[in-house]
């Protein structure tokens, strides 16, 4: 059963990974910016969800997008986690949310590398779709979580993130703050073990990103980085042990 669901949930997320490239670069625009309606040499680009490419041929066009990573890399990473969560969670109800939801996540990772920003049109959705999502979770048989420490994980992760923003604002964004309930709330699910090696985890593996980029000269002590990405990996990480240890 879970290598059927893992298969599954790697396939959903490759379809997933291929669709993202377009709306990466449309919503990477830095804040009060319209989000981009054409590729860099003028062309409109239709819709949200596709890959990259403009010109007469899409498919020969040339490639546009916010950061380095094409299509096939997007579609190798989603697929990865999404897999990964179904391993760890499969048959349990709340393994869907968890893979159902990591598309979002890589997506805004994407857009936070591009610009370092992430938009309140994916936060806000996601921080209101995981307790949604995990509450109908909570009805079903087979649940391994508790909706109730879900929504203490969310609000006191949200709540840890918004007292180090204002204690610094230039280390820390509001869209890290947004970014912080959801996680907070899938991390809880487990409970407060799980809370706190994903809370964790995600600042261990930002210290040791910004410690690379310092030692290796490409940054300096002042200069930022986007953060997301390692919330992100932090809470999955968090999330997997969880599902195994459940």
């Amino acid at each position: 059963m879970g290598i059927l669901a893992a298969i599954l949930a790697a396939s959903y997320g490759a379809a997933a990974g291929l669709l993202l490239p377009r709306a990466a670069y449309r919503l990477s625009v830095p804040p009060e910016t319209p989000w981009r309606a054409h590729c860099p040499d003028g062309h409109p680009i239709p819709g949200w969800l596709g890959s990259a490419r403009c010109g007469p041929d899409r498919r020969r066009g040339h490639r546009y997008g916010p950061t380095r990573l094409g299509a096939a890399t997007a579609a190798a990473v989603t697929a990865a986690a999404c897999a990964a969560l179904a391993a760890a969670g499969a048959p349990r109800p709340e393994a869907a949310v968890f893979v159902a939801l990591a598309p979002v996540l890589v997506l805004l990772a994407l857009v936070d590398l591009a610009v370092h920003r992430l938009p309140d049109v994916l936060t806000l959705p996601l921080a209101a779709a995981t307790p949604g999502l995990l509450g109908c979770a909570a009805l079903l048989p087979g649940a391994a979580g508790s909706w109730r420490l879900a929504l203490l994980g969310g609000g006191a992760l949200g709540a840890a993130y918004l007292v180090l923003f204002l204690i610094n604002p230039a280390g820390m964004g509001l869209g890290d703050v947004k970014l912080a309930l959801p996680l907070g709330v899938a991390l809880g699910w487990y409970g407060w073990g799980v809370w706190t090696a994903g809370a964790f985890l995600g600042f261990l593996y930002g210290a040791l990103y910004g410690l690379g980029l310092l030692l290796s000269g490409r940054a300096t002590r002042k200069q930022g980085f986007a953060f997301g990405p390692f919330m992100a990996a932090g809470a999955l990480t968090g999330v997997l042990l969880g599902g195994f240890g459940a």
